[in-house]
This record gives C-alpha cells, structure tokens and sequence, in this order.
C-alpha cells in the first residue's frame, strides 16, 4: 500500500432545494461575484422541481443574490476553451475586482471557472499556470452548482482546458482550485438529454475505471471502484428510462462528485489515465464529446493491454462488476468483460466507433504523437508507446 497526503477541503450541500442557503454561503466570501455559466441551459432549467412558476434556475440564482454585485461570463463550452472563455473571465475578475467565483452549470463550467481562479491572481499570461509553467500562489474561491452528473470537479482540485490552435487539452491540477463549496441538487440533473446523461455515465465510469486498473490496490479500494460501477450502470439506465427519477439521478450525481478527488485509490498505485490521456486528443483535435470518446476508446485499451500480467486484474473485474461465472476459464472472464463493458456503453445510446464521432484515419498518426509526446502514458499501469497508441485508435475506427 502506497503512502499518501490527502486532504478534501470542498463542503458539500446535497439535496433537492439546498440551493436557498446559497445567499448565506456567498456572503463569507464578498459582495463581487463573477457568475459562470455556458450556452443559457440554466435559464432553462425549473429553479425548484416542484414549482414550474417559480421561473429559472438563472431567475432564482439572481433572485437569491439580489444584494451582491454580479459580473457575467456566459458562453462557455464543452471542452472549455483558453481563448475566448478562461482569458475573458480573468480580464473580468481583475477589471472589476471579483471576490469569488459562482459557476452554474456542468463540469466543463466549472473547469473553465478553476483556471479563471487562478489566472485572476496571477500577473502574467494564465497558461503559465495551466501549463506547469510556474505554480499558482493564490487562486480566488469558487462556490458551484452542478447541473450535470459527469465530471466530479465539484469535488477536485482540476479541471481540463483546451488551447485550440495549438490541439493542446491539458488536465490543470492545484491544491489553490478545490471548490469552496459545492452546490448539489439532483432534481437540476432532470433535464439533461439522453446523450449527455449517457456520456456523464461514460466519464465517471472511466474515471473509476482509471483507478482500479493500477498495479498496487487494496481491497477496501477494489470493493469502493466495483460498487460505484455497478452503481453508475444500473442507476444509469433508470435515469435514462426515467429522467425525474430522484433516487437514481441523486445515486448517479454522487457517484459521479466521488469519481476524481482521490477517494478511490488512496494509497493505491498511480495508473497513469492512459484513456484520458489518448481522449484528451482525440476532443483537442475534433472537439468531441468527451465521455463518448472515452467509452469508445476504454474496450478497445482493455482489449490491448489484456495479458499474463493484467490477466488477473480482469478476471476480479469481471466477476466482482459483472457476475460472470467463476466456472469459465480466466481468459474467458476477461474477454467476456471487456464484451460486456462495450456492450454496455452501446445499450445507453453511445456512438462506439471513432468515424461516428467524425474521426477518420487522417490525424490518427499525428494524434498517436501528440499523445506519446505529451501525456507520459509509458508510465502507465500497462506502458503505452505511440504505436501502442496508434493500434488503440485504428481499432477504435
């Protein structure tokens, strides 16, 4: 068992209506805020489940914060942008003194919002930091509220950014980027469509799946892992067959709030993400959606890096996920795993070929480079070279 550091410091509010402390929360922080959010989804979403007439989540927000000055960064997108969206929201938060930060939305909100955090407190150009160039010394607080069950960076201490002219995405950690405090009402996830409900399910899934695949784990951290996959699956589909289901949808948005900030594999291995580090390409390059490309590329990585030496950890997978019969050989179960893990991902709607998404063979060798070059995958639970990679994606196609 590996030694570790560990340390949560976000407050997490979960439930249906908890957003009504929010005006008692933001005030500790200061009377500025620059309120986050991307393409208007929250003026969209019912501000209280139960009250159609009670307007937007938008509406309500401004409502419950009609004594504090709000500062507006709208626009944000999916695989958040360094230019226009983190640039912009630096220049705000200096040009008008912001004190926190309020992100309402998904993940992609809330990374953005991270990297505004920091880049606020910083003198120089923000990729500095996003780039490990030089370590962030201050970072202003950030206080969210997630509308969408996926990323877990409600709980964590990075986000993903995307430099597009250079095809750069990079996951930007901190200590300094913890939330304040998150902001968690399951009844805001109601709304979601199939394909990004599917696709949330697809990130936290891999996610845990990142973590059990290392070479040093426990059994406290197995049985955390297998529970969450077996969680997010059959909860998963009940959110799919019924979008107001609160049990499934507030089982889910958990899960997903557990899947990054650490819980699962302290004192395990690192695995080095080698799918998120093969995806991170594939939306820098093509701009797609991120859990898709990480269900089409999981199986086809399983199914690589299957051997002597992995073998057993398949096999535990497998039985304890799955139910496959221990009767069949080893091989059998691990083989009829990865099935299944595919198998799964195409029952919840996911495209699972890589030319579905619009990725043609064109860029998979300068991808493949790219990957190799920049995201350290031959320290990987299972080493990755780039026709290791290469192989991954031309089976993906």
């Amino acid at each position: 068992m590996q030694s570790f550091d560990y340390q949560t410091p976000t407050r997490l509010i979960f439930g249906k209506g908890v957003i009504e402390k929010l005006p008692k929360v933001m005030s500790a922080f200061g009377k500025k805020i620059l309120l986050t959010y991307g393409g208007g989804s929250i003026k969209k979403v019912p501000a209280l489940s139960d009250n159609p007439s009670a307007g937007s989540l938008y509406d309500y927000v401004h409502a419950l914060l009609k004594d504090f000055e709000i500062v507006e960064l709208s626009g944000i997108q999916p695989n958040p942008k360094y230019n226009p969206s983190v640039l912009d929201g630096v220049r705000l938060c200096k040009e008008h003194k912001v004190d926190v930060i309020l992100s309402v939305g998904g993940g992609s909100v809330l990374d953005c919002s991270k990297a505004i955090a920091a880049g606020a407190c910083y003198d120089g150009d923000p990729w500095d930091l996003i780039s490990y160039k030089t370590k962030a010394n201050a970072a202003l607080p950030i206080v969210d509220i997630i509308t969408l069950a996926a990323t877990g960076s409600e709980y964590d201490s990075g986000g993903v950014i995307s430099r597009t002219e250079t095809n750069d995405k990079i996951g930007y950690m901190d200590r300094l980027l913890y939330p304040a405090v998150s902001f968690l009402d399951p009844t805001y996830t109601f709304s979601v469509s199939k394909k990004q409900t599917a696709a949330g399910i697809a990130d936290a899934m891999n996610h845990t799946i990142e973590q059990y695949f290392a070479e040093d784990t426990t059994l406290l951290n197995d049985g955390f892992c297998e529970s969450m996959l077996r969680s997010l699956m059959e909860n998963g589909r009940k959110c799919l067959a019924n979008p107001n289901d609160y049990q499934a949808r507030a089982e889910m948005m958990l899960c997903c709030t557990y899947g990054c900030n650490g819980i699962l594999s302290l004192g395990n291995s690192e695995s080095g993400w080698p799918c998120h580090g093969i995806e991170h390409a594939l939306s820098a390059y093509y701009d797609i959606t991120h859990g898709e490309g990480l269900a089409i590329i999981t199986p086809r990585w399983m199914k690589h890096i299957l051997n002597e030496h992995t073998l057993p950890r398949f096999v535990k997978y497998g039985i304890n996920v799955f139910g496959i019969g221990q009767e069949l050989s080893e091989w059998d179960i691990a083989f009829k795993a990865i099935e299944k893990t595919y198998c799964f991902f195409e029952s919840i709607g996911i495209p699972m070929h890589l030319r579905e998404v619009g990725i043609d063979e064109s860029r998979l060798d300068e991808m493949a480079h790219h990957i190799a070059v920049n995201e350290g995958l031959d320290q990987a639970y299972s080493p990755l070279t780039q026709q290791d990679i290469k192989d991954i994606l031309v089976d993906s196609l």
